[in-house]
């Protein structure tokens, strides 16, 4: 996958270049291509945001330099700009924009957009109802989200399967050694070595998260349906859930 992003602080990029992402970098499973659209300005002062014309706060970024790097690349594949009035990205978001060949993101600053810049874009993004100086970080955020789940990135393959979202569910609670830590111990089905029941108990400590996920009545009823069947269901679930 290659993924263009149309900046104007290429350096703020640092971090998707370490770690497990930064490995995958080196490895060639994915490519990042950092585009400074202010090199794209004709005046002296390299301009790239002007006064709203109606008046109004601010400067608005212009739409003839963020074009102009658009043409510049050999192709762009989805566009996608961080706005706060863009819909709220998510884990079904990063695991079909995954599935692209080519990305390429455009990060405001200032007071937004030029309008005609969205007229431009396959999609206009959120991270939440917030705001940020600028689109940098919500779109190395969504970045990170995306390239993780390219084969390979990660070095379990089921890492990104049994993660939080995967499933519609938050993780379970994960434990390592030692197994006794100040008389707090590490529940004894895990270290069991009957992997159905590690399993199952996997599954219905994740349905503890639900209410913090703000999950509709009708998506927990149909969890709790089968979640009633297991050994691991207490009353006490009903409770939280008020069923």
């Amino acid at each position: 996958m290659k993924i263009n992003v149309l900046t104007l602080f290429p350096d703020m990029f640092t971090p998707l270049q370490v770690s497990m992402l930064g490995r995958g970098l080196e490895d060639k499973k994915w490519d990042l291509n950092l585009v400074n659209f202010r090199d794209f300005t004709t005046d002296v002062h390299h301009h790239v945001d002007d006064t709203p014309y109606g008046g109004g706060a601010g400067m608005v970024l212009q739409i003839m330099p963020i074009k102009k790097a658009l043409d510049s690349l050999p192709s762009t594949g989805k566009i996608i700009i961080t706005a706060p009035q863009g819909k709220t990205f998510n884990e079904k978001m990063a695991q079909d924009w995954a599935k692209e060949d080519e990305l390429t993101f455009i990060c405001g600053h200032y007071e937004g957009f030029d309008q005609r810049v969205y007229d431009l874009a396959d999609e206009t993004v959120s991270i939440g109802d917030y705001v940020l100086t600028g689109g940098e970080l919500p779109t190395m955020s969504m970045i990170d989200a995306t390239v993780r789940l390219i084969p390979g990135i990660l070095g379990n393959a089921a890492s990104p399967v049994e993660e939080s979202f995967s499933h519609g569910l938050l993780e379970y609670p994960q434990y390592t050694r030692p197994a006794d830590f100040e008389g707090q111990k590490v529940p004894e089905v895990l270290t069991s070595g009957n992997h159905q029941k590690i399993d199952e108990w996997r599954h219905y400590q994740a349905l503890t998260f639900l209410p913090a996920m703000g999950m509709i009545l009708l998506d927990i009823l149909v969890l709790m349906k089968n979640a009633r069947k297991s050994p691991y269901f207490n009353a006490g679930m009903d409770r939280t859930y008020r069923l």
